[in-house]
């Protein structure tokens, strides 16, 4: 899309990392540190070129499991409209 680069595909990878490991959304998991005063970098010890708890991933879950199985990516805002446009989509289908 205009606007993007290449390096958004390094950042869509690096956050579905993060929703992968803790099944809960990028943006949630770096406000959740955020919020305590510390940051998710160090707090977890995960390497950053790994793992990005930044928005604009959302876990898809199948209806009454606690099982992820997929996520919604958005890479190319600032990350509250990152989220924000994700979980806009996510809306739309339920």
């Amino acid at each position: 899309m205009e606007g993007t680069n290449p390096d958004n595909v390094d950042w869509v990878r690096r956050k579905v990392n993060v929703v992968r490991r803790f099944a809960r959304s990028s943006f949630y998991m770096g406000t959740l540190y955020r919020s305590k005063g510390s940051d998710f970098d160090t707090a977890t010890g995960l390497d950053p070129r790994e793992y990005a708890a930044h928005g604009g991933a959302f876990p898809i879950r199948i209806r009454g499991a606690n099982l992820v199985v997929g996520t919604v990516t958005v890479s190319g805002l600032p990350q509250a409209e990152d989220h924000a446009l994700a979980v806009a989509v996510l809306q739309t289908l339920v």
